[in-house]
């Protein structure tokens, strides 16, 4: 008789166990996984790839924005959808610091959102929309397909008072690129992977012209120098004038390891490139990515994973904004 009781006392233990708060928090929130809305929206990953697939169909540049997003957002504090929030009277936004010049296409993450709502109003957060855009945008420039979970929530602010102390500027030594992504997990030849991106788009001229004037930097290739200096040719270049130099006058539009034969040749266009391509600790792996597309591919498939996990909000913790500008509770 004792031991039946025992056992009773036992099995109503386990039962407490399992139905206890903590236990129950982490039945709500399974953090990130793959497929997350395959329940509460089916149809999601498919309606965020083909409305990136029609918008990149129109305008090509989308897919650059799009990746440069996952940068901005997801290496500053948190993988958030910060990014996307505008202005307030109170403080200022993250895209809108110099830090973010040149960012752009924010309205096509709106189509993209405004497309999921239709079909599934409150659910998809704007962080999973701009991760899965990234993810999307890469393949349509050519790079790898990278699984990537989703469960993100949106934060409610936006960090611009702390990005400098989170994302590298192209002027940063190498040293402390390696430092700011490290902190997040990314190592050496992550890093060198990430920086790949620059394979694709441009750079506005006011952000390589301190290589050209008063006099050129004679690390660069002199029969790059040529191009950059007919593509920039103020000293001073108006912010708003569309002057830039294509990262990757070979292949443009396709994300390859083209980039690490073209920073070998000292055709870096920024500073980041040139140490790169120079530095002890990252030239290696420069090398080892000029003679395999397949390693960069994989390297870089590994660190936007890294990257894209970066922190996130889930559960309760943050909320699902109804526009992706906008906090909730100011909409």
């Amino acid at each position: 008789m004792a031991s039946k009781a025992l056992f009773f006392f036992a099995l109503l233990s386990l039962i407490a166990v399992s139905l206890s708060p903590a236990s129950a928090n982490n039945e709500e929130d399974p953090g990130l996984v793959m497929q997350f809305y395959k329940d509460s929206c089916p149809q999601a990953e498919d309606i965020i790839h083909e409305q990136v697939r029609l918008l990149y169909k129109r305008h090509k540049n989308t897919a650059f924005s799009w990746l440069r997003n996952i940068f901005h957002d997801c290496a500053v504090q948190s993988c958030d959808a910060s990014l996307l929030l505008d202005s307030t009277r109170r403080s200022l936004s993250e895209k809108e610091t110099d830090r973010s010049f040149g960012l752009r296409n924010f309205r096509y993450l709106d189509t993209i959102k405004e497309a999921v709502e239709r079909e599934c109003p409150g659910v998809v957060s704007c962080a999973d929309i701009l991760v899965l855009s990234a993810r999307d945008g890469i393949v349509a420039v050519g790079g790898p397909y990278i699984p990537l979970k989703t469960g993100r929530r949106d934060g409610r602010k936006s960090r611009a008072e702390v990005l400098e102390q989170y994302l590298p500027d192209h002027n940063e030594s190498i040293s402390v690129v390696l430092e700011r992504f490290g902190a997040i997990g990314i190592d050496t030849p992550g890093v060198v992977a990430l920086l790949g991106a620059h394979s694709v788009g441009r750079t506005h001229c006011v952000k390589l012209v301190h290589r050209l004037y008063p006099e050129v930097d004679p690390v660069l290739n002199p029969n790059h120098v040529e191009h950059m200096l007919y593509k920039c040719p103020d000293a001073i270049p108006d912010p708003k004038a569309v002057q830039y130099v294509r990262n990757d006058r070979g292949t443009p539009m396709k994300l390859d390891n083209n980039y690490y034969r073209n920073i070998l040749d000292n055709k870096g266009l920024l500073i980041v490139d040139h140490q790169l391509a120079t530095d002890k600790r990252t030239k290696p792996y420069v090398k080892k990515m000029a003679k395999s597309q397949d390693y960069f591919f994989k390297e870089f498939s590994r660190a936007i994973t890294i990257l894209s996990e970066n922190n996130p909000l889930t559960g309760t913790k943050g909320e699902i904004r109804k526009q992706c500008n906008v906090a909730n509770k100011l909409h």
